[in-house]
């Protein structure tokens, strides 16, 4: 209620879409934002106004309503995306559009607004399910900051959906490689695969281990003239070096003890196909010379041969998940072999910096692990917002595979339509441990100067602060603030430091 509730950015010419997108800290496509449905609650004409002319001059498909009875009617008619509402109006107030809204659509986002912001309200806002509380005054920039986060929600939800839709039609049956992402780290190394996929061009693809190094090679193998030829794995870790020379390039009859006939190797087998070759920096380097004479000549000669066994034509796929450049100056990695694979490089992103994936990844491995565990899939269990906020949180030292462990996990042992909170969720990592690991930290204390073990210490107890923090708060961010007793920006330079919210607001994607 009352004047001059927006700050003077709302004044003069309304900003262009080209501003407003140099300013949309989330990058939301065009057609994204055209497609988001946002209801503007207020009584206050001036303040509604300049609001809708903000958000669509963004792209935004705005709708308008100046009294709690007509907004009610409208959320009973169309579904709504984003709901801004002030909590304070004449008539039907604030709180029960809320919780009108979310009852009849749960997955809509609905931010609260007031001119009289205290924290009883605010609290009350959130457990009736408020996404975040925007005090007023505001600033344009303050408000598009919001949708824009919002948006991104949106966009993670819809697709979220999408793969759950998929997922339940195709039941148990095998999905194939899931190129599941929409960071902008993931997908320029997706549609770098994507664009050397049909060619013959040897791709190199570095990244920890458990970011997805063998499901892009699959992806570039299936997209590849020769999909229908074999994709042959091999581990070059796994293996001691006489086996993996025998793997590798096969061996003749009688060449060492138990060699009782003549066997072709993997690279015959993968001969018209593609071959993968992972953790290559593993390998020998008596193989790695012998490899790279196939990869000149695409000449194989056998263990224990003395001729020309056979001529192949083979792409090469390799990865590792060590530094290249390190391996090649540490003499663990041939450099005239390494450059002769590395025609494209692909660096895969660990998924602590691709923290928007979350959510669609742990939804996708949620519904697929439901439906291959259970002869019928219907009903699945579903993640809460806190839950989500939970995983976000996590260092995902394993990275991709680690979540879907725990994921599997979580579907194994739920019960049909069970909503999964943070509390469901396994998580193993000594960091968690409740005994002995405040003292641990201490033991390697004497062997470090003073300044630097206590900046080790401190940091420890920040990461693992902030992520209880977050899973308390269910996610909100302003909730989080509240409870810690700073302000977000404080909130949002610890979280970006400790890059457990690395992305979101910020406009980086490192």
């Amino acid at each position: 209620m009352g004047s001059s509730l927006v700050t003077s950015s709302f004044g003069g010419e309304t900003p262009s879409t080209n501003e407003a997108s140099a300013r949309d800290p989330l990058s939301i496509p065009p057609e994204v934002k055209a497609s988001i449905r946002i209801l503007l609650v207020d009584d206050e004409r001036t303040l509604r106004e300049s609001c809708a002319s903000v958000l669509q001059s963004d792209g935004f498909s705005v709708t308008l309503a100046g009294r709690g009875e007509e907004a009610l009617d409208l959320v009973k008619q169309r579904r709504f995306d984003i709901i801004l509402v002030d909590l304070y109006m004449s008539g039907v107030p604030g709180l029960q559009i809320l919780k009108e809204a979310l009852a009849a659509h749960p997955d809509t986002i609905v931010v609260v607004m007031t001119g009289n912001p205290s924290v009883t309200t605010s609290i009350e806002a959130l457990r009736a399910g408020a996404w975040d509380y925007l005090p007023k005054p505001f600033s344009a920039t303050h408000l598009q900051v919001l949708i824009g986060r919002a948006s991104h929600a949106v966009r993670g939800n819809r697709e979220a959906d999408r793969l759950r839709q998929q997922i339940l039609k195709q039941g148990s049956q095998d999905l194939g490689p899931a190129i599941i992402g929409i960071s902008p780290l993931f997908r320029k190394a997706v549609e770098l695969a994507r664009k050397v996929a049909p060619t013959d061009a040897s791709v190199f693809i570095t990244g920890e281990s458990g970011t997805g190094k063998e499901v892009i090679a699959q992806f570039v193998h299936q997209h590849s003239r020769r999909a229908r030829k074999a994709l042959v794995p091999l581990n070059c870790a796994a293996l001691p070096e006489p086996l993996l020379e025998s793997e590798m390039f096969g061996h003749r009859k009688g060449s060492f003890t138990g060699a009782d006939r003549d066997k072709p190797g993997l690279l015959e087998v993968a001969n018209g196909g593609t071959m993968f070759l992972d953790e290559l920096s593993e390998m020998p380097m008596s193989l790695q010379a012998k490899l790279l004479r196939v990869i000149q000549d695409g000449v194989v000669r056998r263990v224990g041969s003395e001729s020309q066994d056979a001529q192949v034509d083979v792409r090469f796929i390799s990865a590792t998940n060590r530094d290249p450049q390190q391996a090649v100056a540490s003499g663990l990695l041939r450099g005239d072999l390494y450059y002769r694979l590395r025609v494209v490089p692909v660096t895969l992103p660990p998924l602590r910096k691709r923290l928007e994936d979350i959510p669609l990844l742990a939804n996708h491995f949620l519904i697929h692990s439901w439906a291959r565990h259970r002869d019928v899939p219907g009903h699945p269990p579903k993640l809460t917002e806190a839950s989500i906020a939970f995983l976000r949180s996590r260092p995902w030292r394993g990275n991709v595979r680690e979540l879907q462990n725990v994921i599997e996990h979580v579907a194994v042992l739920a019960e049909p339509d069970q909503l999964i909170e943070p509390n469901d969720i396994p998580i193993y990592d000594e960091q968690s441990e409740p005994t002995g690991s405040a003292s641990s930290s201490f033991i390697s204390v004497s062997d470090e100067p003073y300044h630097p073990a206590k900046d080790r210490i401190i940091a420890q107890f920040e990461q693992e602060y902030l992520t209880r923090l977050v899973a308390r708060a269910g996610g909100n961010m302003s909730k989080a603030a509240r409870l810690a007793s700073v302000d977000r920006t404080t909130l949002y330079r610890l979280m970006d430091k400790h890059n457990l919210l690395r992305g979101e607001g910020s406009g980086r994607t490192e």
